[in-house]
């Protein structure tokens, strides 16, 4: 029944990617950017969507029940962070500019390598948030369907391509108006059956008054704080939110998007973790057989509620993985290949370059997910390695006049390999056993883990100022402005 009702919704949820189509209208600027027409309200939304879905809320469930409070709360309130410093300093700035992807920026304000660089940098890290969001999914399907976890992968990944492929940008708005609808009454459904029913339980010191969990290492207080602003400052780069704020119809409309979502995610997502202490508690021992929150629903709430929640999740993920390979693939064809050259806005090539893009970029998710079966590890992962190289560049590249290219490569390059040095050598991630990558040693023990986050920055925001400082400053570099957008018809949302 519970698996009967989520079908229904993604059914309802193909039919809306597939309308979408209708407003493409067969011209780049409505695929990529649905034609610049996005109001705050919708824009917010798809904003919210980046975090209810079932990468990082199954993570943040996964890490509340096992290390507290603030373990769990780390990730909305990441994410929110994000938002708000996006809507403060940076979303009608970049709005106004006109540029259709993020590498955009970095290529008129350093020239083409940076723009290489940038396009590789957020490529590969968002095929990892990728993977993330094709794992909570696998393990849906492998609970409530009892599918082999690599079938279940593999399955769902035709199913998001055909609808991204179909509508672009359209699809994501009108997928991700679905699933918050019904996600918004599900959450606020379940925090409701948890306080009536069990009631809000948590175990000794993991509760949200227990703020060791905060100011004692040996309590996880390093990897929430790094959690914290991996998301908050590393997500500042990322394509798919940064394209979505393209999206928008004008500058204010952009912003006061960012300050909506931001609210919406602390009213919406930290209560989660509420649940996930509560939920230790109700499910006993069953806590081992899969996600938490997918026991708890799949076992001991109604099934209507179930139904709502896991078809919310289900479509948030989707949303997500849809924006993230519509970016991913825009992003190759913009910025890496320049497919049709300085007129790619008006070139049907633009399109067919796109969705052709999108396969191997699924690919690169499937293999992560089958190699790293954690449910929002992958996120942090994701914005880590950006803090650890572009955050740097981008904020000081808007409002320091010094520092061109070289010194953006030399922030990249030294912020990426320490970070990734640490990564290899750290036992594990963010608390979680590293399974990815790692090289067995006794130089480097799990103490450090939290710590590499703030390293990695530190020795990116150190490499571009020493570079910035030494060499003489320089004007920025422009390239010629994006021909077609916004679209010649666009279409109001």
């Amino acid at each position: 029944m519970i698996i009967t009702g989520v079908a229904v919704c993604l059914v309802v949820l193909l039919g809306a990617g597939f309308y979408s189509t209708r407003k493409v209208r067969g011209q780049a600027g409505n695929f990529l950017l649905a034609g610049r027409s996005l109001g705050a309200p919708v824009l917010a939304v798809l904003l919210m969507s980046q975090v209810i879905d079932s990468n990082a809320t199954l993570g943040s469930a996964d890490l509340a029940a096992g290390f507290g409070f603030w373990a769990g709360a780390a990730m909305p309130l990441g994410v929110a962070l994000s938002v708000l410093l996006v809507g403060i300093f940076f979303a009608k700035r970049l709005r106004a500019t006109g540029v259709v992807t993020l590498p955009e920026f970095f290529a008129r304000r350093f020239g083409r390598g940076t723009e290489i660089t940038a396009s590789v940098l957020t490529v590969g890290s968002f095929g990892i948030l990728l993977a993330g969001n094709l794992v909570a999914l696998a393990y849906l399907l492998q609970y409530f369907l009892g599918l082999n976890y690599t079938a279940a992968v593999l399955v769902i990944i035709p199913f998001v391509l055909a609808y991204t492929m179909a509508g672009g940008m359209f699809a994501s708005v009108y997928t991700g108006m679905v699933q918050f609808a019904v996600m918004a009454v599900g959450i606020v459904s379940l925090l409701a059956w948890v306080a009536l029913g069990p009631g809000f339980t948590h175990g000794d010191g993991l509760g949200i008054g227990d703020l060791g969990q905060l100011t004692d290492p040996a309590q996880g207080a390093a990897i929430n704080w790094a959690t914290i602003v991996a998301l908050g400052l590393g997500n500042l780069v990322a394509i798919d939110l940064m394209q979505r704020v393209f999206s928008a119809k004008s500058p204010h409309a952009a912003q006061r998007a960012c300050f909506s979502a931001a609210t919406g995610i602390l009213l919406l997502c930290v209560p989660l973790s509420f649940v996930a202490l509560a939920a230790v508690s109700i499910v006993g021992d069953s806590a081992a057989d899969a996600p938490i929150l997918y026991v708890l629903l799949g076992q001991y709430t109604p099934q209507w509620l179930s139904i709502l929640v896991l078809s919310g999740l289900v479509t948030a993920s989707l949303t997500t993985i849809s924006g993230v390979l519509l970016s991913t693939a825009t992003v190759l064809v913009r910025n890496v290949f320049r497919v049709g050259g300085e007129n790619a806005a008006m070139s049907s090539d633009v399109m067919k370059a796109t969705r052709l893009l999108m396969l191997p970029m699924a690919a690169f998710g499937a293999l992560v997910a089958l190699r790293v079966p954690q449910t929002g590890i992958l996120l942090t992962l994701t914005f880590d390695l950006l803090l650890a190289s572009l955050v740097v560049p981008f904020i000081l590249g808007l409002f320091w006049s010094r520092g061109d290219g070289r010194a953006v490569a030399a922030a990249a390059i030294a912020g990426i390999t320490v970070r990734a040095g640490f990564f290899v050598l750290t036992p594990t991630i963010y608390g979680v056993d590293n399974t990815l990558l790692y090289i067995p040693n006794s130089l480097v023990t799990s103490s450090v883990d939290g710590w590499t986050t703030f390293i990695g920055f530190l020795v990116s925001l150190v490499a571009y100022v020493t570079v910035a400082l030494v060499r003489r400053p320089v004007r920025a570099v422009t390239v010629p402005e994006p021909a077609v957008l916004p679209a010649k018809q666009p279409v109001a949302v």
